[in-house]
């Protein structure tokens, strides 16, 4: 790999882990309800923050075992409700289309994995946050709901969410923390690393970050 794209690949990884705080927050707020307790966007958005944030602050891990266990816990519940294809498909953008299906599922597997890492890393410094819902807005399966997020000594985050409804269960498909799309962002990276490179340089080295 040349020294450009190499550089080009650093900072794609750089910017993954500035998004990971935004990320975090995302995945604080983005396990749905079970469909019996199925609601608006809002609703769903706020049975996620409550349950993930239960889990959170019922437990403090001191050692890197109980801290796996307590990242497990949190993926098993955010994982079944989280639409990784559906991001994954928009921020790769117009090369998804150029892919084989094995391709394609390799690489929702890679970027979730991916995803899940950054909030893992970060999740120990969150452990308190208040969560105030702003606006939601909704044109038939779409919908957006707009948050602030307030901590202690920091000063407020925006955060909007975008959902689509799947079998009447609202999933997070993209966020805007700050007026920055995360979608937007990782395509921009990704774009960068196909142009100079490859698709396959661009698995490598999502990949490779992981390890």
């Amino acid at each position: 790999m040349s020294l450009l794209i190499a550089n080009k690949a650093t900072r794609m990884i750089r910017w993954s882990r500035v998004a990971a705080v935004g990320l975090l927050y995302l995945f604080f707020s983005i396990l749905l309800p079970a469909p019996s307790r199925a609601g608006g966007p809002t609703d769903q958005v706020r049975g996620t923050v409550d349950k993930v944030l239960t889990i959170v602050r019922s437990s403090h891990p001191t050692s890197k075992a109980q801290m796996e266990a307590q990242r497990a816990q949190l993926a098993a519940v955010i994982y079944p409700r989280f639409d990784f294809t559906e991001m994954a498909k928009r921020s790769v953008g117009h090369h998804w289309a150029g892919r084989t299906p094995d391709e394609q599922r390799e690489f929702v597997t890679i970027f979730a994995a991916m995803l899940g890492k950054s909030y893992a890393d970060n999740i120990e410094s969150y452990t308190s946050q208040n969560v105030v819902y702003t606006r939601e807005s909704q044109d038939q399966n779409y919908a957006q709901v707009d948050t602030k997020i307030v901590t202690e000594n920091r000063s407020p985050l925006s955060i909007n969410y975008k959902l689509q409804s799947v079998d009447k269960v609202w999933k997070v498909y993209d966020l805007v923390i700050e007026d920055i799309s995360v979608v937007n962002n990782y395509r921009s990276q990704f774009d960068r690393v196909i142009a100079r490179s490859s698709f396959e340089e661009l698995v490598r080295v999502m990949k490779e970050k992981q390890s």
